[in-house]
């Protein structure tokens, strides 16, 4: 005799007693069957059990008041966008995500205590004959996104970390999550322990705000457990750069807000696209977190938000290059790993820096992509060299700057003066030198004069063999990673001849981790051999090239975007 499959309206009323009857650390303690009593304590003093989950699949928008009216429930609790279970379905099923409406919502319900509780409702609108009607069919069967969940009070990386580690010990296996921005909090889903006896297969934990570095390290344990699903994503990823240069090359963020909706056919008059496929892209762009989709049409987030051409540290710059000419050159990547060879100069005939100075608009749009990575310079205005050069305190081998002398900052190839402009505003008594080519020294220049501080700058047009003498701090900031290890003691050389006994050299780069762990560096490492044909180095490394030009590391510290600055001197005899 087949058991017969419980309504959606059943399975809701169920989930509505199992939330007005359970107090947190009984129903812990079910969860967990082997849980000592210190671990349920310290579980049940960082979390309440906050509601039960269910999947439903009304087929409109009044059916679903409905059904929740006829469970005691408030009818008019106000739906959301389900980013998490959407992309759930959507893996599960082989559809798109931008064919699955789900909607959350979280009508109350009290507790035992009468405590503030709720069931969390997922409804998929499945209408009468739809192609989503197998979807429906297996989900009430299979009971996927049913689960019980807990809210994390106070929630931090330390806190969160030791409560997955004790329900990993105890059977409990990460099983998915995601950061729900609509709702400004982060979901770690998990698979119940095999001998859990709270009648529910799976469960989350709740925290609010946005955790998203310790959910990366969550995700990484449920992708582990699905090879095939992990290596399709990371297949896909030249689909999420193409997306995100289309939508800058559209210009399509500088006509949307962070704070108000525009319907996708009202910014395809704006940019001059197709409705509906900018909205697929967008739908897309959603799923990444650069935009979201609600009742008012799309809305960019603060990722998205850094794409507007205006935007404080805009990044357009780097989408269109690496959705552009470096797009096409890591096309022939294996070429290079074949060969030897640059991917650029084989594809595009020429060097990359021949490329772009022949091109005004490359080179300009080169100039103004290095200059959005600038969040990496934050620090250097405080690092001790510049503030004892600058006479503000801090401690630099050279010693403070006497009262009245004026120290000079030399930045070596310094682009567009964006790093300079930044040292000379921090501290009004340095003076500047910029050494670049002709075309980057104008541009350096206006930069410069903007900022205001021009007037403390000298400007050099050159290479690197004319480094020029008399400076207090050399800086050379991304430059080393261009190039092959005798071009950069050539280099070094050229800087170390110029340095006097007291002077200071800072070197900006990406370092290797010298034990392996993730880095932006690794990934730099592969752009740089297929691009330029230089590389990322490790501390060690450089160490050894600075000892060839006669030159000393003293120490190197971290900057942001995994970013380092290596302090170099004239290497005592």
């Amino acid at each position: 005799m087949t058991t017969p499959i419980p309504t959606d309206t059943a399975r809701l009323r169920a989930a509505v007693d199992f939330v007005k009857e359970q107090d947190t650390s009984a129903l812990l303690a079910l969860l967990l069957p082997g849980v000592d009593a210190l671990e349920q304590r310290a579980l049940a003093d960082r979390c309440r059990f906050s509601h039960a989950a269910v999947l439903v699949f009304p087929d409109s928008a009044d059916a679903l008041r409905e059904q929740l009216a006829r469970c005691g429930l408030d009818a008019d609790t106000e739906a959301r966008p389900s980013v998490v279970v959407r992309e759930r379905l959507a893996a599960r099923h082989g559809r798109s995500p931008a064919e699955l409406d789900v909607r959350i919502l979280h009508p109350g319900v009290p507790g035992p205590q009468g405590e503030r509780r709720s069931v969390e409702v997922f409804a998929l609108t499945v209408p009468a004959g739809s192609v989503l009607a197998s979807i429906a069919d297996h989900e009430r069967v299979r009971q996927h996104e049913a689960h019980l969940a807990f809210e994390v009070e106070r929630p931090d990386p330390l806190v969160l970390h030791g409560m997955r580690a004790i329900l990993a010990r105890h059977g409990a296996a990460a099983d998915g999550g995601g950061y729900n921005p609509h709702e400004d909090g982060t979901v770690f889903y998990f698979t119940a322990p095999a001998d859990s006896k709270a009648g529910y297969g799976r469960v989350e934990l709740y925290a609010p705000g946005d955790h998203r570095d310790v959910l990366a390290a969550h995700l990484d344990e449920h992708r582990m457990r699905q090879p095939a699903e992990t290596l399709l994503r990371l297949m896909t990823g030249a689909w999420t750069t193409q997306a995100l240069a289309a939508f800058a090359q559209l210009r399509a963020p500088d006509a949307m807000d962070t704070g108000t909706g525009t319907p996708a056919d009202t910014l395809a008059a704006a940019v001059g696209a197709q409705p509906e496929h900018l909205a697929r892209l967008l739908r897309y762009l959603a799923m990444l977190d650069v935009v979201t989709e609600g009742r008012d049409g799309f809305r960019l987030t603060t990722l998205g938000a850094l794409l507007r051409a205006d935007a404080v540290g805009s990044m357009r710059p780097l989408a269109l290059l690496y959705g552009g000419p470096f797009y096409r050159s890591f096309g022939a990547l294996e070429h290079t790993v074949r060969t030897g060879e640059v991917a650029f100069e084989h594809v595009y005939g020429e060097n990359h820096f021949d490329h772009f100075a022949r091109d005004p608009e490359l080179a300009e749009l080169f100039d103004r992509s290095m200059a959005a990575s600038s969040r990496l310079f934050e620090p250097l205005a405080t690092h001790p060299v510049v503030t004892a050069a600058a006479g503000t305190g801090g401690a630099g081998t050279g010693g403070d700057a006497a009262a009245g002398t004026v120290r000079t900052v030399v930045d070596v190839a310094g682009g567009n003066g964006e790093l300079l402009a930044r040292l000379l505003t921090a501290h009004p008594r340095l003076r500047g030198v910029l050494l670049e080519r002709p075309h980057a020294v104008e541009a350096a220049r206006r930069a410069l004069d903007a900022a205001g501080c021009g007037a403390r700058c000298t400007y050099r047009v050159g290479d690197f063999a004319d480094v020029p003498s008399g400076g207090d701090v050399y800086v050379l900031s991304r430059i080393l990673h261009d190039w092959d290890d005798e071009r950069c003691r050539e280099i070094l050389r050229h800087c170390a001849r110029a340095m006097h006994e007291d002077a200071d050299l800072l070197i900006v780069e990406r370092v290797l981790p010298a034990d392996g762990t993730p880095s932006l560096a690794t990934a730099w490492d592969l752009h740089m051999m297929c691009n330029v044909g230089g590389r990322e180095r490790r501390a060690d490394h450089y160490a050894r090239l600075l000892a060839d030009a006669g030159l000393a590391l003293v120490g190197h510290a971290p900057l942001p975007l995994d970013g380092s600055v290596l302090h170099s001197r004239r290497a005592t005899v």
